[in-house]
């Protein structure tokens, strides 16, 4: 697990809070580009921007969504000072316009859950997991760990997982490490 200064909430939790979806990513490039034609650097830039500097596409997205969207006739490709520039076309407009709730849902959820603004309630609930490792540790030092307590145990930490996994609309099947 990670640990240290600021942004390592996201090495402890396996990176980056939010992602597009499979396939949402083409109707955030053709946000950006209805704004204005832009260059593939461009888009990233403008999608990470738009997102409050907490989701950037990779290159390894973008470039073939762009060119994705050429062949789709949703964008075209225009040659300024020796680079391709991408711009929107009428059905770019169109398929952009039918997946406009697409778009601003996804950057509403950055502006609902940064990682900033909860960091000190995160660290809250992370003092007590720490507490309750804290307590388990001292009680399995002083021999009060039974199979029986052990086996109680369990049963807590899962059902207070499964509310958990309710209140953050999770899939409990999809958790590892839960017993049947």
């Amino acid at each position: 697990m990670g640990g240290g200064p600021p942004g390592w909430w996201g090495d402890w939790f396996g990176g980056p809070p939010l992602r597009a979806d499979r396939g949402g990513v083409r109707y955030l490039v053709l946000d950006v580009l209805a704004e204005r034609a832009r260059h593939g650097y461009e888009v990233i830039q403008a999608i990470e921007q738009r997102s409050g500097d907490t989701y950037r596409p990779s290159p390894g997205v973008i470039y073939p969504t762009l060119q994705m969207l050429e062949e789709l006739g949703h964008a075209r490709v225009i040659e300024a000072e020796g680079r391709k520039i991408y711009e929107i076309t009428d059905a770019g407009r169109e398929d952009l316009k039918a997946n406009r709730e697409y778009v601003d849902e996804f950057y509403e959820r950055f502006v609902e859950t940064s990682w900033e603004r909860f960091a000190e309630d995160f660290g809250d609930v992370m003092k007590r997991i720490g507490s309750l490792m804290k307590m388990l540790r001292h009680a399995m030092r002083r021999g009060r760990i039974t199979p029986s307590v052990l086996a109680r145990t369990v049963k807590v930490l899962d059902k207070a997982a499964a509310e958990i996994e309710e209140l953050l609309g999770e899939d409990p099947e999809g958790r590892a490490g839960r017993r049947p």
